[in-house]
């Protein structure tokens, strides 16, 4: 298992799905003090910002970006690690919770084998995030722990419930959701069968992190209240509005100088706070994985937070120039940190773990990214682990279909975690 290897299936033709539902094309690019800027052909190949796209791309995104450790400068990994992520915490706004917050157990009983414990803690802002704790049946000792990151999913009405369960009768809209992204099944409760302690926890502006209506000025509501969220058609009129109320909170996050993965990132650190301190769990053998928006944070916390000894990152993985030139409209503003594309490309994150265990899990056919990004990340990592000396420590792979966790790439991934975390 600790050798690495790489999976190219053969390319299908992309299935047009988009996971997200909102459209954000328009950007500020600052003219670079230190270059010229090149005329333009009109020769070009056409992408999302039309003739606009290949200068824009030739401001920083051509070369290797400045604090790269693909740079012949950079050597040591452990000194470059620092800089870097100073670097990427700088960029974002780096929050960081120091006070850790009281945990209140509200239920706790047995399903499928497991113990499960519903938790709840207040964050100094915002209502009471919940979250979800399982782990075998009559386990005993420390066990090695993950913590597993939902999805986006264009759904902030859910949160946790994408990934796990504590009861058999769902209701069919979660249902649906674990077919489609996850072959029907709760991938935190897979893999706690396993052997693991699993928390899941509502991410800032999801489920019980999301933002209540009644909370927001009557302006902003459009006639929407929060009100009898059983029913499929409030909850999905609840989330398209959330739709849009990306932009406010994004602009808003910009306007009180942080960003929206800053904020993510820190109530993701409490959250491994709150599991790395159970009695039940061994702190050295940390883990975090998750799909597309739970990728996108696996990206952040496994490359930021030196406590997560292994990372599974699935079906989040390309370039700064991907979602520049092709696929920013397909995406959250959950992912983008200002100027950082001058110091580091989008993989380059995730690289900051070198050279700690690292997966990348890609859909040939996922259209959120284009598959010569999709690859062009896979070898920017792969170089920085063979800089490192640490190739055996890095895998990615690709499989067929499109955006996804199926059951044989959570196969892989818990294969992965049983290498190095037990």
């Amino acid at each position: 298992m600790g050798n690495k290897r790489r999976d190219f299936i053969k390319q299908s033709t992309l299935a047009g799905m988009g996971m997200f539902t909102a459209d954000w094309t328009d950007g500020l690019f600052a003219p670079s003090p230190r270059k010229t800027l090149p005329f333009m052909k009109n020769d070009f190949e056409k992408n999302q910002l039309g003739k606009y796209g290949p200068w824009a791309k030739s401001l920083f995104l051509d070369g290797i970006p400045d604090s790269s450790f693909r740079k012949n400068e950079f050597n040591d990994i452990e000194s470059w690690r620092i800089m870097a992520s100073g670097k990427v915490k700088e960029r974002m706004g780096y929050l960081g919770l120091e006070e850790k917050p009281k945990v209140k157990v509200h239920q706790v009983h047995h399903f499928d084998g497991l113990v499960c414990e519903e938790i709840s803690y207040q964050l100094p802002y915002g209502n009471p995030t919940k979250a979800v704790v399982l782990k075998p049946e009559n386990s005993s000792g420390k066990l090695p722990a993950v913590l597993g990151l939902h999805c986006h999913g264009g759904n902030k009405f859910l949160g946790l419930e994408k990934i796990c369960k504590v009861s058999h009768r769902l209701p069919d809209y979660v249902e649906e959701h674990h077919q489609q992204y996850y072959e029907g099944k709760a991938w935190a409760n897979e893999l706690a069968k396993r052997g693991y302690v699993v928390m899941v926890h509502d991410a800032f502006a999801f489920g019980s992190r999301r933002v209540m209506l009644e909370d927001v000025t009557e302006d902003r509501r459009r006639g929407i209240i929060d009100f009898d969220m059983g029913k499929r058609e409030n909850i999905n009129a609840y989330n398209s509005w959330a739709s849009d109320h990306e932009h406010i909170m994004a602009k808003s996050l910009f306007s009180a100088g942080i960003s929206w993965p800053a904020v993510y990132l820190a109530e993701d650190q409490v959250a491994l706070d709150i599991l790395a301190a159970r009695a039940d769990v061994d702190p050295e053998r940390l883990g975090c994985a998750g799909l597309s928006g739970g990728g996108l944070r696996t990206v952040m916390l496994g490359g930021l937070d030196d406590r997560i000894a292994c990372a599974i990152s699935v079906g989040f993985m390309t370039t700064w120039a991907d979602f520049l030139l092709h696929k920013s409209h397909t995406h959250t503003w959950m992912t983008y940190i200002p100027m950082l594309p001058r110091e580091l490309d989008f993989p380059e994150i995730f690289a900051l773990r070198a050279p700690k265990p690292t997966m990348v899990l890609n859909d040939i056919e996922d259209n959120l990214f284009t598959l010569e990004e999709m690859k062009r990340a896979d070898e920017i990592i792969s170089s920085i682990f063979k800089k490192s000396r640490a190739s055996d420590k890095y895998r990615c792979t690709f499989h067929p279909g499109p955006h996804k966790f199926d059951l044989a790439m959570q196969q892989e991934a818990f294969e992965w975690f049983d290498n190095w975390l037990k």
